[in-house]
C-alpha cells in the first residue's frame, strides 16, 4: 500500500463485541489525531452472554481475517469478559498465536489493564463492575491469577443475566456506583466493561477518590498508543476532545 491518507500516525484495529455502542465512540476520543481505529465485530449467534463472551476471543483469527491485507499496526481484543471466562493461561495463548500469524501486536483490553496497573505500581485493585455475580467472581480470580489483588468489588446490577444489558447504561450511572463505593486500600479503581460507557467518569472518580481511576477502554487505548510508540497516561489514555 502506498502513503496513508488517513492515519498518518497508526491505524489500530479493535475487536468490538456485535452489539457493542460504547468502544468505538470512546476510542476515537482517546485516540489522538493522526491515529485511526478500524473496527471489526465480534460476532456469535449463542444464545447465552457466556457462550458468546467465550466464541469473541476462541475465533478472534476468524474476525482478524475480516481485514484482508490492510496493514494494522496494531489490534486491541475488547472485551474483558471474554478474558475473565478463558483465563490468563488460555488468552495469552490465543493473543501471542494471533500476533504471531497475522504479523502485528495483538492486545486484550484485559492485558492493557494488567500492564496500565504495572505502570503505575499498582496491585491493590477496587473493582467496579456491571456484570452478574458468576462474571465479577470469574474476573476476581482472572485479576488473581495475574498477581493482583482484589480489595473492594462493587456489582453494579443490570437486573438480567445478559451482559447486553451494560449497553444500556453512562457514565453518570458509573458514577452514581462510585458515590457509594469503599475502595478501602487499592491503589487503583478499575471500571471494567467495554461496553459500559465511563470515559467522563474517569476524571471525576480520580478527583473524587485521590487516585488513578482505570477503564477498559482507557487502558485499552492506551496499550494501543504504546504499540505506536505514544508515552501517555494509562489512566487518562490521551485526554478527551
Amino acid at each position: 500500500m502506498g502513503q496513508r491518507e488517513y492515519g498518518a500516525s497508526g491505524w489500530v484495529g479493535i475487536g468490538v463485541p456485535q452489539a457493542n455502542p460504547t468502544i468505538e465512540m470512546e476510542m476515537r476520543r482517546f485516540l489522538p489525531s493522526g491515529v485511526e481505529p478500524l473496527t471489526t465485530r465480534l460476532t456469535s449467534s449463542s444464545s447465552t452472554s457466556d457462550k458468546r463472551l467465550i466464541e469473541y476471543i476462541e475465533q478472534l483469527p476468524i474476525f482478524l481475517t475480516a481485514y484482508d491485507v490492510l496493514p494494522l499496526d496494531a489490534f486491541g481484543f475488547a472485551c474483558t469478559g471474554s478474558s475473565y471466562l478463558v483465563g490468563t493461561e488460555r488468552e495469552s495463548e490465543i493473543l501471542a498465536s494471533a500476533s504471531a500469524r497475522f504479523g502485528y501486536p495483538t492486545i486484550s483490553a484485559a492485558v492493557a489493564i494488567r500492564e496500565a496497573a504495572a505502570s503505575i505500581n499498582a496491585r491493590r485493585i477496587a473493582l467496579l463492575a456491571p456484570y452478574p455475580q458468576h462474571l465479577i467472581d470469574a474476573g476476581v480470580r482472572y485479576w488473581e491469577a495475574a498477581g493482583l489483588e482484589i480489595v473492594a468489588v462493587q456489582r453494579m446490577d443490570l437486573g438480567s443475566m445478559d451482559t447486553r444489558e451494560i449497553y444500556g447504561l453512562s457514565s453518570a450511572d458509573a458514577m452514581m456506583a462510585l458515590n457509594s463505593f469503599d475502595p478501602g486500600n487499592a491503589d487503583a479503581i478499575l471500571m471494567s466493561g467495554t461496553g459500559m460507557p465511563s470515559l467522563y467518569a474517569l476524571a471525576p472518580a480520580a478527583e473524587m477518590f485521590g487516585r488513578p481511576v482505570l477503564s477498559s477502554n482507557s487502558c485499552l487505548a492506551w496499550a494501543l498508543l504504546r504499540e505506536l510508540g505514544y508515552n501517555t497516561s494509562p489512566w487518562i489514555a490521551h485526554g478527551t476532545r
